[in-house]
């Protein structure tokens, strides 16, 4: 089991909430939890899916343009 609190920070626009929406909606689906809070979202899964999920968010937020991400990955127990 891996945890990852991920934030990502679309650049040059004005629609930075939506595109990081639309990134962690990308997330449904992929056997992984998730909890958005004010300024990232923890992830918990198996490592496989904590990579996919980080892959598709990062994916799903450059179709709007330039992001950066930041991630923090744990494999310590809760």
């Amino acid at each position: 089991m891996l945890g990852a609190e991920v934030s990502l920070y679309p650049l040059k626009t004005s629609n930075a909430s939506s595109i990081i929406t639309e990134a962690i909606n990308s997330l449904h689906g992929q056997n992984l939890t998730f909890t958005v809070g004010s300024i990232s979202t923890e992830i918990r899964g198996e490592p496989e899916a904590i990579w996919n999920g980080l892959k598709t968010m990062f994916n799903k937020a450059q179709q709007s343009g330039e992001v950066s991400m930041v991630v923090t990955l744990t494999n310590a127990a809760d």
